[in-house]
């Protein structure tokens, strides 16, 4: 695994963390919270907790989640870029805006601080693109996306899920207006 870290980084290759994939089908982890299932429509909540109660004790996937929490850790120890955006796919678990937070506190858990969980949440992509002088970080003259979070991430990494208001070109939008405007929609359309 070394030895494909250091071609990796070598390469310039970036690597996307898709942790949340990975727990959706491991053992005795949590299932999803109550307000995302309350985004999916009701057909797929229930298909995805049908599929999450299938979930077989000795399934590997759980040493296979570890093992990617740690092919991460080294990866970026090597100076490898990692970025962060779980693909909706496996069981249908993994929503947007949902998944990208938990994923955030999946890196924290896989050994990051929580502030370098938010850097490869946000920064990093802009990195990659090529557009951190245009977005990925708060600066003058700079697009202005974020989200304001009741809390500090930076102490409790779960507070990402406090989102309070939603900044997209400037303009803000209510986070529980957003999430309501959704509420059963997910998997319909």
């Amino acid at each position: 695994m070394q030895e494909l870290i250091r071609y990796l980084v070598s390469q310039h290759v970036a690597v996307t963390s898709t942790l949340p994939v990975f727990e959706a089908h491991a053992p005795g982890r949590p299932a999803l919270q109550q307000r995302t299932l309350d985004a999916m429509s009701a057909e797929s909540a229930q298909s995805y907790l049908s599929d999450r109660a299938r979930v077989a004790l000795d399934s590997p996937m759980m040493v296979l989640l570890r093992k990617e929490m740690d092919f991460e850790i080294a990866f970026v120890k090597a100076g490898g870029l990692l970025l962060a955006g779980p693909d909706p796919t496996g069981n249908g678990g993994v929503l947007p805006g949902f998944g990208d937070e938990r994923e955030i506190e999946l890196l924290v858990e896989a050994g990051f601080t929580p502030v370098e969980a938010i850097h490869i949440a946000t920064e990093n992509g802009a990195l990659y693109l090529g557009q951190q002088d245009r977005i990925g970080t708060l600066a003058p003259g700079k697009q202005a996306d974020l989200v304001l979070i009741k809390g500090d991430p930076s102490k409790r990494i779960e507070e990402t899920e406090n989102v309070e208001t939603v900044f997209k070109a400037g303009l803000g939008y209510d986070s529980k207006k957003l999430i309501d405007s959704v509420r059963g929609q997910v998997g319909i359309r």
